[in-house]
C-alpha cells in the first residue's frame, strides 16, 4: 500500500507555524516510504476566506522545502484539490447518508439554537443539538424544501456507543457517542464543515496516514463514524494526533498575537528555513542518536511512526524561541562563506549595498544568529552613524572627551596604509601611558566610528572604511561629545 499524507490548509490569512510543523511530519513520513505528500485546500469558510492567502500557501511550503507531490497547481489523478470545487461530492454523500438514516436535514432557526444554547449554559451542559429536527416525516421535510426554507444537513449519532479512537501518539482513547454532538455536515450555503470534507476526501485522495494537531483528537470518533456509515471502515487512516505548540511562557496555544505564530515572521526575522524546520522536530522528538543539529534528510532516515518516541505526549510543546536562535546562529556558522553571503543577498533585497557585502561575511558570520543581525551590525559601513550619548556613557573612561581627542591626533599621524600591528601597538602604548586598558581604548575607537558597542572586528572594519573616514567620523564623535558637553 502506498503511503499517502495530507495538509489542508484553509486560506483565511497568512499559515501559522504549527501548519509548517504538521506539513513537516506529513512531508517527512511520505518520502521515507516513497509515497505521496498532498496538498489540499479547504477553502469551504467563505466568510472568513482571503484573497491571495492560498498563493501565500504556496510560496511557503516551497521557502521550507516541503512543495507537495499532488495539488491545486501540482495536478494529480485525484483532483480536484480545493474543496469548494468538490461541492457535487460532498452533497452525494451527504444525500447517501440521509437516505441510510444517518444524517438528517436540520431546519432549525438561529434564534431557536440560540435559545437551546442558552438554557444549557444555566443548566450547565454542554452545549449538543437535542435532535429537534431527527424527527421529521418526510412530508414535512419536503414541503419545508420545497418553501426554501433555510437548512443544514446533521450528522445523526448513536446513543451509548462506545467509539475507540486508535491514535499512535495518544494510544486508544475511547469515547462515549452520547456525549458527541449531531454535527453540521452540510452548511446553509451548500459547503460541507470540516468534518464532511475531511472524511471523504481524505478517502477519496487514499489518504493512509493523518498528522495533525492533538486540539482534533476530540473531533476524530464523529470521522470515524462517518467512515464506518459510509462503509469505508477499512480505509480508516492511522491518526497521529500532535502535541500543542504553546507559546514561549508555555501559557497557552502559540498565537499569532504573541508575533512568533506566522510563517511571515520567521522570513522577515531571517530564519533559515532548515533551522526552523530543526527546530520544530526537536521540541517533540528525541534522535536516537541524541543529535540536536540534524537536517530534514536525517530526520526522515531517523524517524520512525511506531513506536513514535516523543519528548512530550499529551502536553503541549513550548516554543522556545530563544532556543531556535542559538539553533539558527550554529546553522549559519556551519554555512559556507560564499552560501551564506547568498542567502544574505536574497534576505537584503532592497539594500543598497547588498552586492558587496561578501567580504563582510568571514567577519560577521560569527557574531549574528540571523540574517537580520547583520543589518545592524554593519549599517555603520555604508552610513555614517547616528551618535546616542547613553552608548558612550557605558564606556569605562574618564575625561573621555580628553582620551578620545587624543586618539584623534594619534590617527592624524599614522602612518598610510594603516597596518593592522601598528594599529594595535600604538593604541595599547597609549592605553599605558594613560592608566587606561587597552581594552577600553579600543572600544572607545569602535563606538566612535560605528556608533554601537558590538561590531565586526575592528580593524577590518577601519580598513573597509578607509583611513580619511575613520578620522572624519572621530572628529565628528568629539563634536557630538563637545556638543552634549561631556567632559
Amino acid at each position: 500500500m502506498e503511503v499517502r499524507t495530507r495538509i489542508a490548509p484553509s486560506p483565511t490569512g497568512y499559515p501559522h507555524i504549527a501548519t509548517i510543523y504538521q506539513v513537516m511530519f506529513d512531508f517527512v513520513f511520505a518520502k521515507k516510504y516513497n509515497g505521496k505528500f498532498i496538498l489540499r485546500i479547504e477553502d469551504t469558510d467563505r466568510a472568513r476566506f482571503v484573497e491571495g492567502a492560498e498563493q501565500v500557501i504556496f510560496d511557503s511550503l516551497k521557502w521550507f522545502g516541503l512543495e507537495p507531490d499532488e495539488g491545486p497547481v501540482w495536478g494529480g489523478e485525484y483532483g480536484p484539490y480545493r474543496q469548494s470545487e468538490r461541492l457535487d461530492i460532498y452533497q452525494k454523500y451527504a444525500k447517501q447518508l440521509i437516505e441510510q438514516g444517518n444524517a438528517y436535514y436540520c431546519f432549525c432557526s438561529k434564534e431557536r439554537l440560540e435559545e437551546l444554547r442558552t438554557k444549557q449554559q444555566k443548566e450547565k451542559k454542554a452545549p449538543m443539538y437535542d435532535k429537534n429536527c431527527v424527527t421529521l416525516s418526510k412530508e414535512e421535510i419536503e414541503k419545508k424544501l420545497s418553501s426554501s426554507i433555510p437548512y443544514v444537513i446533521r450528522l445523526n449519532v448513536p446513543k451509548n456507543q462506545k467509539i475507540i479512537v486508535s491514535d499512535v501518539v495518544a494510544g486508544d482513547v475511547v469515547f462515549d457517542s452520547s456525549q458527541i454532538d449531531d454535527q453540521v455536515l452540510i452548511k446553509s450555503d451548500g459547503f460541507p464543515t470540516y468534518h464532511m470534507g475531511v472524511v471523504v476526501d481524505d478517502y477519496l485522495m487514499k489518504i493512509t496516514h493523518v498528522f495533525r494537531g492533538t486540539e482534533w483528537l476530540p473531533s476524530t470518533p464523529k470521522h470515524i463514524l462517518l467512515y464506518k456509515f459510509l462503509g469505508w471502515e477499512d480505509s480508516v487512516p492511522k491518526y497521529a494526533h500532535l502535541p500543542l505548540l504553546l507559546d514561549p511562557e508555555g501559557a497557552g496555544k502559540l498565537s499569532k498575537r504573541k508575533g512568533h505564530a506566522s510563517v511571515d515572521f520567521y522570513k522577515q526575522e531571517g530564519y533559515l528555513p532548515e533551522a526552523v524546520l530543526n527546530f520544530l522536530a526537536n521540541i517533540v522528538w528525541n534522535h536516537p542518536d541524541g543529535q540536536e543539529i540534524f537536517t530534514l534528510k536525517e530526520f526522515e532516515k531517523a524517524f520512525e511512526l511506531e513506536p513514535f518516541k516523543m519528548e512530550v505526549k499529551s502536553q503541549g510543546a513550548r516554543f522556545d524561541i530563544r532556543k531556535l536562535e542559538w539553533m539558527n546562529g550554529e546553522y549559519i556558522r556551519k554555512m559556507p562563506d560564499e552560501e551564506l553571503t547568498k542567502r544574505l543577498q536574497e534576505f537584503l533585497v532592497d539594500h543598497p549595498a547588498k552586492d558587496r557585502i561578501a567580504p563582510l561575511v568571514p567577519l560577521i558570520k560569527e557574531r549574528i544568529k540571523k540574517l537580520s543581525d547583520f543589518i545592524p551590525l554593519t549599517d555603520f559601513l555604508f552610513e555614517k552613524p547616528e551618535y546616542d550619548l547613553s552608548i558612550f556613557e557605558k564606556l569605562k573612561i574618564k575625561n573621555l572627551n580628553e582620551v578620545l581627542n587624543k586618539v584623534f591626533e594619534d590617527l592624524k599621524v599614522m602612518e598610510k596604509p594603516w597596518k593592522s600591528e601598528n594599529f594595535e601597538k600604538t593604541f595599547r602604548n597609549f592605553a599605558e601611558k594613560s592608566g587606561l586598558k587597552a581594552g577600553d581604548v579600543f572600544q572607545l575607537i569602535r563606538v566612535a566610528v560605528s556608533g554601537q558597542i558590538v561590531t565586526p572586528p575592528l580593524f577590518e572594519s577601519v580598513k573597509i572604511l578607509g583611513e580619511d573616514e575613520v578620522i572624519e567620523r572621530v572628529n565628528e564623535a568629539l563634536v557630538f561629545l563637545k556638543s552634549n558637553r561631556v567632559a
